[in-house]
């Protein structure tokens, strides 16, 4: 009878073994959180690319009894004046901004200034049509030197790292135009200048991944329109001595239109982390 208890007590404690065994090899460790980055918060930075567009400034002038021109020439003076500046250049400079995130979606507000480059020249002749082989002569300059934006962007986190947004806002720029007029009738000379600081408008869209530490690197593209810029010049003189004719009321104007594509490298200062799995 002891023989058999005994062996029915080392079956019991065996198969308690086995089962703890088993139990044990199951175990699973949790894994560790690890921190996920959070777009909230407020951040500097620096860009550099490149800007094309364009700039139609024009030239013309109206027709006046007492004036300097014969009525045919108004008209090819102002077809004439009528060009086109292209230019391309590098931009870059420095953006500042803060970042509030809801869940997936980011909402922003950003405000950029940048060196613009955008420089231009254009300059058509033609005879008058009345007094032929005599000519005359129209050339416009056009410049901005800078360019600043207040813009607001709003996107969506394709990963907790990388964020994909629209952006508009205002683009405000200072916007230069030079304007000259001669002749080989009777050496006419007409001259005017801008120098208008533009409010016009901005839109495009971008991305941007953060790569640790409150770094992050964008790459976005920007369309600007600064709308058209007008004044309007009386000093025209022909003849010498020179004899001037302020009836011939000359108006020039000009506007810009700008692609920008850019790069650049973010900080962004403290904010939440929410722990991952």
């Amino acid at each position: 009878m002891k023989k058999l208890l005994l062996a029915a007590a080392m079956v019991v404690l065996g198969a308690a073994s086995a089962q703890a065994a088993d139990l044990a090899a199951q175990y699973t460790k949790a894994p560790m959180m690890a921190p996920a980055y959070n777009w909230t918060g407020f951040y500097v930075g620096a860009n550099l690319g490149g800007q094309w567009g364009s700039a139609d400034p024009t030239t013309s002038t109206v027709f006046s009894p007492t004036g300097y021109f014969a009525t045919s020439s108004v008209p090819a003076i102002g077809a004439v004046g009528a060009q086109n500046v292209n230019s391309s250049s590098v931009t870059g400079g420095f953006t500042a901004g803060y970042n509030w995130q809801v869940n997936q979606a980011v909402f922003g507000l950003e405000g950029d200034i940048n060196y613009f480059g955008f420089k231009g020249s254009a300059s058509g002749s033609a005879v008058y049509p009345c007094c032929a082989p005599t000519a005359f002569t129209v050339s416009s300059q056009v410049s901005a030197d800078w360019l600043a934006t207040i813009r607001g962007r709003i996107g969506f986190l394709a990963t907790p790292s990388w964020l994909l947004y629209a952006t508009g806002g205002a683009a405000i720029a200072d916007v230069k135009g030079n304007f000259n007029f001669t002749d080989t009738f009777a050496t006419a000379t007409e001259s005017a200048a801008i120098r208008d600081t533009r409010v016009g408008w901005t839109a495009g869209a971008g991305t941007e991944y953060s790569f640790g530490g409150g770094w992050s690197f964008k790459a976005e593209y920007l369309y600007v329109d600064l709308g058209r810029a007008s004044t309007t010049s009386t000093n025209l003189a022909a003849f010498t001595p020179a004899i001037a004719f302020p009836s011939n009321v000359y108006s020039h104007s000009v506007d810009i239109k700008s692609n920008i594509v850019r790069v650049g490298v973010n900080y962004k200062f403290g904010g939440p982390v929410v722990a991952r799995y």
